[in-house]
């Protein structure tokens, strides 16, 4: 683990970076949670969403705090990402109810397994930082509760999702490779070269997808 990184100015540049797609990544789950409840079938439903929206909120403020800590503007450290980020959430629009909950669930996910990798080569504050945020298994259990009932209740629902499933999950590991190459993450906290950093993404992106296949057999549904 790079706790004492080499080159100080790169790595805060680095940690700049991380954050900021970070808070911008909790800034958009929220307003997207709050959105889709629109689709809920039932007012718990909504709550529910709501609730977990709320979650995805308070974990925006606590990198938001971290940056003002360091004496960083927190929009503008989220400000190259919004691009980005917003085109994500538009070509990953959900159609109904069910689709909102398996983007939630499985952007949640992927997500947190992203962070908890690059967390690994970081100093032992901002590790802790993300291991906070990640280790929030709430939201998670809530969604994944949900899926089973909604998958239990009707069968039907189990070829789809699982086709949306992969969608997302393509269009995930996409936008970690961008991320991930475009701001050195890994590879640059490490001081790699170009080809070890991209093995390095590469590595990773292999990691996302067999957790992300490993969760979609406990729902019952094709990896």
């Amino acid at each position: 683990m790079s706790t004492s990184p080499a080159d100080p100015a790169r790595y805060d540049s680095f940690l700049r970076d991380l954050l900021g797609v970070m808070a911008y990544g909790e800034l958009s789950a929220f307003e997207r949670l709050s959105s889709d409840a629109r689709y809920s079938p039932t007012l718990h439903d909504r709550a529910v969403l709501g609730r977990i929206a709320v979650i995805e909120f308070q974990h925006y403020e606590l990198v938001s705090a971290r940056l003002d800590d360091m004496g960083l503007d927190p929009e503008a450290a989220m400000l190259p990402f919004q691009p980005s980020v917003d085109h994500f959430h538009e070509r990953t629009r959900p159609a109904d109810w069910f689709e909102s909950l398996m983007k939630a669930y499985v952007i949640d996910t992927v997500t947190a397994d992203f962070y908890r990798a690059v967390a690994r080569h970081v100093d032992a504050s901002t590790r802790d930082l993300v291991e906070r945020i990640q280790a929030d298994e709430g939201a998670t259990a809530v969604l994944r509760e949900r899926l089973q009932t909604a998958l239990a209740d009707d069968p039907r629902l189990a070829s789809r999702l699982a086709l949306w499933a992969r969608r997302l999950l393509g269009e995930a590991l996409t936008q970690a490779r961008r991320v991930s190459f475009e701001h050195a993450f890994l590879g640059g906290l490490i001081g790699a070269d170009e080809e070890r950093s991209r093995e390095l993404v590469r590595e990773l992106t292999a990691e996302l997808a067999a957790n992300h296949s490993h969760r979609m057999l406990q729902l019952g549904l094709a990896g």
